[in-house]
């Protein structure tokens, strides 16, 4: 490292805020999230399956409140024989201004008074591998189980260049991640467009009900409340344009399996629509099935990281013996993925040739259900795909018990106009995923160069500039 950089320890600049033991009955659905472990990844802070509790807890805990600049770190984890996603040391930044309580094991370093630090470049710092390890090597064990103590933590050595530096790599670094939470960002807003979209034509029949009030057709009890704020509308209800508007029927019938529908679809099953597979897992033990694989082997463990909905790598690759060992082979790009236990939900759309294992469900798209379509569909239904699991160790779902469940088979014009506005979104949601993929390998290269001294700000700057 360069002659600017200093050493010293994490204790030097930061105090170590520990979380409270919250027990178990005081969570509940909503209120107040409580960080808890699992919450922190390597480098960045996950704002998913939060638990909560009263507000008042603001209260009665301040003092363990996180603050905006904090760096969250994992007390107690895995060594390296687990999964980086279950290391002990991880490190985060925390950017939030919302109220947060921290949980016990989570410690949340904050910058001392008068100190010469910005706590992002610090986030990236104690988040590089290096200091992973050092975190890593230093935790205690006990049953099974690493833990880091305050001490341990704050007795830690590092090595830091000075404020102007700090505050110059975490810029540069931070563009980056603030593209790609931006990112995020579109695509969600894209995907709830598609997921708005299917709700509405398929779902809440909204075009249908139109087009009954048009007509002064009957409008079915079960679906009157929708029809009266479909009414009351007006003028503002957005037609949709005529060649669409006239796929659609203008009355309903009861049906056996799914209620009110509209006039003309008819019903048929997930399994009947589309091709539905599974897949399974060849030996660990043989290297022939895995060393230098280069073929895609999704687990569910790779959906739930996804930031998206589409699939662009996986954590573990087979060879072409380990693919032959599959019964389903390698899916093609465009498969919809569907995680049917530990736990039964996620849901991707692979943009990849992949094979899957035995905890995933994987639906092949046809000519007239695209991969959106039966995404959305999956989403909408996920309470009658969880209805049908079983599992006395954990709930599944089998392609059994899946490929039964109702369907509902609107008209080929309505399908097709669906598929084509679905695809744009869908372009759009690609686009970004694979700006967002160059994103994060961009600053995965340049973060250890630049925390190495062997790469200097202004070299680092000309392909962020590019890329943003």
């Amino acid at each position: 490292m360069g002659s600017e950089w200093q050493t010293g320890s994490v204790g030097d600049l930061f105090d170590l805020i520990n979380g409270y033991a919250f027990k178990s009955r005081e969570f509940q659905t909503s209120g107040i999230p409580v960080i808890k472990i699992k919450n922190i990844k390597a480098g960045h802070f996950s704002e998913h399956e939060f638990s909560y509790v009263s507000r008042s807890y603001l209260d009665e805990r301040p003092q363990k409140l996180a603050r905006n600049g904090d760096l969250l770190i994992s007390m107690s984890g895995n060594r390296h024989d687990g999964s980086p996603e279950t290391w002990v040391g991880k490190v985060a930044f925390f950017d939030k201004s919302s109220p947060y309580l921290i949980n016990q094991r989570v410690g949340a370093l904050r910058a001392r008074d008068n100190t010469v630090v910005d706590p992002r470049f610090m986030g990236y710092l104690l988040s590089a591998w290096d200091y992973q390890f050092l975190f890593i090597s230093i935790a205690t064990s006990s049953g099974g189980q690493a833990n880091l103590s305050p001490k341990q933590i704050l007795n830690a050595k590092i090595k830091y260049p000075s404020l102007g530096i700090q505050q110059k790599i975490g810029r540069i670094l931070g563009r980056l991640d603030d593209k790609i939470a931006l990112n995020h960002q579109i695509n969600t807003t894209l995907e709830s467009m598609a997921q708005a979209l299917f709700k509405s034509w398929f779902v809440d029949f909204d075009p249908v009900i139109d087009n009954a009030l048009a007509a002064g057709n009957p409008i079915p009890k079960a679906l009157q409340a929708r029809a009266d704020a479909r009414a009351a509308l007006g003028d503002q209800r957005k037609p949709l344009p005529d060649h669409i508007r006239q796929q659609f029927p203008d009355r309903f019938v009861l049906t056996e399996d799914m209620g009110w529908v509209p006039e003309g679809w008819h019903i048929s099953t997930i399994g009947e629509a589309v091709e539905t597979t599974g897949g399974g897992t060849p030996s660990t033990k043989n290297p022939d099935f895995w060393d230098d694989g280069v073929h895609p082997f999704c687990t569910p463990k790779d959906m739930s990281q996804l930031k998206s909905l589409v699939l662009m790598d996986t954590e573990r690759h087979l060879t072409d013996a380990g693919v032959r060992k599959i019964s389903s082979g390698q899916l093609p790009k465009g498969t919809v993925l569907m995680s049917s236990r530990a736990p039964i939900g996620y849901l991707a759309i692979s943009d990849i040739p992949v094979s899957v294992n035995q905890g995933i469900i994987a639906m092949l798209p046809n000519q007239h259900y695209g991969p959106v379509y039966l995404l959305c569909w999956a989403k909408t239904n996920m309470n009658h795909i969880t209805d049908r699991a079983n599992g006395s160790t954990f709930q599944e779902i089998s392609k059994k018990n899946f490929r039964p469940i109702p369907f509902l088979v609107p008209g080929k014009g309505i399908l097709e106009a669906f598929n084509e506005q679905a695809e744009a979104i869908y372009s759009r949601i690609l686009l970004t995923s694979e700006q967002t993929d160059a994103l994060t390998r961009l600053r995965d290269t340049l973060l250890p160069k630049l925390l190495s001294g062997e790469l200097r700000v202004p070299e680092a700057e000309r392909p962020v500039a590019e890329i943003i």
